[in-house]
This record gives structure tokens, sequence and C-alpha cells, in this order.
């Protein structure tokens, strides 16, 4: 049976963190400055194992999970991850089988992720300027790089794409026009993401906010909008283009907070659940999975954790809540 929270929330989707570990330092995620060339990274031992990862999907369709993406850090520095997917895919219950990337390493995995059961793809695209690029995501790796990845997911079969732009007052919202005139003509889907305070590490200002109110009349006075109706648990208010030239996603974590209809659990790689991404502390499943508890036990451990779950920090968020003890976006994945 499918379990619901205190606030009437069923669990339906599963983001899953398969590496800590990313090839940019972007500020509002990994900071160079706390993520540096001597962090801590977790061991391969302290990874769950595909074979573990499987299991526990498998549990979590059993209790009405659906949708499933993968994430990191960067999911592609994950050794053999089209093995992964492929075991995902196999599972039966489970409808969606997605992954976010900052595409860098798409050219040489985009097609074995489609063999392998990938159903769609996001791609991170905070600004089309390359040395802005650089120092957003604060990497030798070019911008290139990333649009060489989301064309080789093009010509893998994915679209269309999602592209993710987290926008920054001062750093980004000056290419507001600029990137969605680029994934309407690309035939991509642009969401624009209201900066977080996701976190300790990122530096997070309510004054750093573009509210998405604010996009939407940059864009709707460009090209007329329209809206879309809205599907159960979705985050992004999705309009599309009166020209029918696409769509574009505002996700409104900050001003319009979707907490009531938050129907998804987040898994870290070393194996925590977060039943929020704005959590303190996640459930220890690996110690679970590891001692040699059954599925039937795993199921109910599950269930009556999820069933105790109030998270609604968005809601409750105050000037001092940004300050709170919260695991880093890097850890789960967003």
């Amino acid at each position: 049976m499918q379990p619901s929270d205190t606030l009437a929330r069923p669990l339906k989707a599963l983001r899953i963190s398969v590496t800590d570990r990313c090839n940019f330092r972007c500020g509002y995620c990994m900071p160079k400055e706390v993520f540096g060339p001597d962090h801590p990274f977790l061991p391969r031992e302290a990874l769950l194992t595909f074979e573990e990862l499987t299991r526990l999907v498998r549990i979590f369709t059993g209790l009405g999970v659906s949708k499933v993406r993968l994430t990191g850090g960067e999911p592609l520095l994950r050794r053999e991850l089209p093995a992964l997917v492929r075991m995902l895919a196999a599972l039966p219950g489970l409808e969606d089988l997605a992954l976010t990337t900052n595409g860098v390493l798409l050219p040489e995995q985009a097609p074995a992720l489609r063999e392998a059961g990938l159903k769609r793809m996001t791609v991170s695209l905070d600004t089309l300027r390359p040395d802005r690029f650089r120092a957003l995501s604060d990497t030798e790796l070019p911008l290139s790089h990333v649009l060489a990845g989301i064309e080789a997911a093009r010509a893998a079969g994915y679209g269309p794409l999602k592209l993710n732009c987290v926008l920054q007052r001062g750093v980004n919202e000056d290419e507001i026009l600029d990137l969605a005139a680029f994934a309407r003509e690309a035939g991509h889907t642009l969401r624009f993401i209201e900066f977080m305070d996701v976190g300790t590490t990122n530096g997070w200002r309510l004054e750093a906010v573009v509210p998405a109110d604010e996009v939407h009349r940059i864009l709707h006075g460009q090209w007329p909008l329209e809206p879309v109706p809205a599907s159960a648990g979705a985050v992004a208010r999705d309009w599309r283009y009166v020209d029918g030239k696409g769509g574009v996603g505002l996700i409104a974590s900050v001003t319009m907070p979707f907490c009531r209809d938050c129907d998804r659990a987040r898994l870290s790689a070393d194996g925590h659940l977060y039943t929020c991404l704005f959590a303190g502390q996640g459930l220890d499943l690996k110690a679970f999975l590891r001692a040699g508890h059954s599925d039937a036990d795993l199921a109910s451990l599950l269930a009556s954790h999820w069933k105790r779950r109030e998270d609604r920090y968005s809601e409750l968020r105050r000037a001092d809540t940004p300050g709170l003890p919260k695991v880093e976006m890097s850890h789960i994945g967003g």
C-alpha cells in the first residue's frame, strides 16, 4: 500500500544520488573553497552498489514509487552507469527513469544510456557566455563541451531535452531572453529555477533570488505565453509559447512554495534517505541493507518513515532558516 505522510502527501518519486563527486565547482552547489582538492569525498566502499540500489528501488516501487531520477554530484562520473540504468529499467512498476547532468560527458555516454533504457534527460545550463560559464562552473572545462553534450543527447534520441537554469540576481538574469531563445530554436524545454538556500555553503541571500513572476513578465513581453495544466506533484509551473515554439517551466520554491504537493524522497550516494531537499538528517538505509534485513522489513521501515514526514521548509522559510543545518545539495542531487 502506498504510504502518505502527515500532510496526506503520497510517496511517488525517488531521486538517487549515485556519487558525491563532480567535475564542476558551481558556487550554488559545490563552491571550491569548501569542496577543494583536499575534500574527503566518499570512498568506493561507502557508496551503495548497483545491486543495493536496484533492490531499494524495487522496494520503493512496491510502495508506489513510479518515477526515479539519477543525480549526483555529477552522475556520469559513476563508473559503468549504463549498467545501473539497465538494471533499474527492467524493474516492473517503474514508469519513468530520468537523469540530471551537467552534460560534459554526454558525447561519450548518451548512446549507451539510451540503449540501456534511460527515458529522459535534463542538462544544467546557466549561461551561454563562455567567460561567464568558466566563472560560474569554476572549472577549466569549456561551455562548448556542455553544448556538445546537449547535441549528443539529441542525436541519441532524447528530445525535447529539459534544460535547467538557476538564476541569480546580478549574475545571469540578464540572459533570460538569450537562454529562452536558444531553447526555443533548438526545440528544448527551458526551466528557470529560483536560487535556493540548499545546504549551508552556497552563500544564499534572498536578494539574489530572481522571482519566477519577474521571469514570466520578461518572457511574456517577448513571446506571449499561456499556462499548461499542472500535473500532480509537478515542481514547475509550465507555460507554452502562443506561437507554438515549445514551452518553459518556472520553479519557484522560494516565492511560491510547492511543499504541499511534494511527493519525492531523496537517497544519497552513501545510502541515507532524506524526505526534504532542506533536511538536516537522513535515515541510514545502507546500515539496514548490509545488516541482512529482509525486503519486507525494509518496506515497513520506509513506509513508517514516510508516514512520519512533516517537512515543509519552503513554507516556513524565515530570516533565520537559511542558517539551519542542512544536507548539501551535492550530497542528494538537488
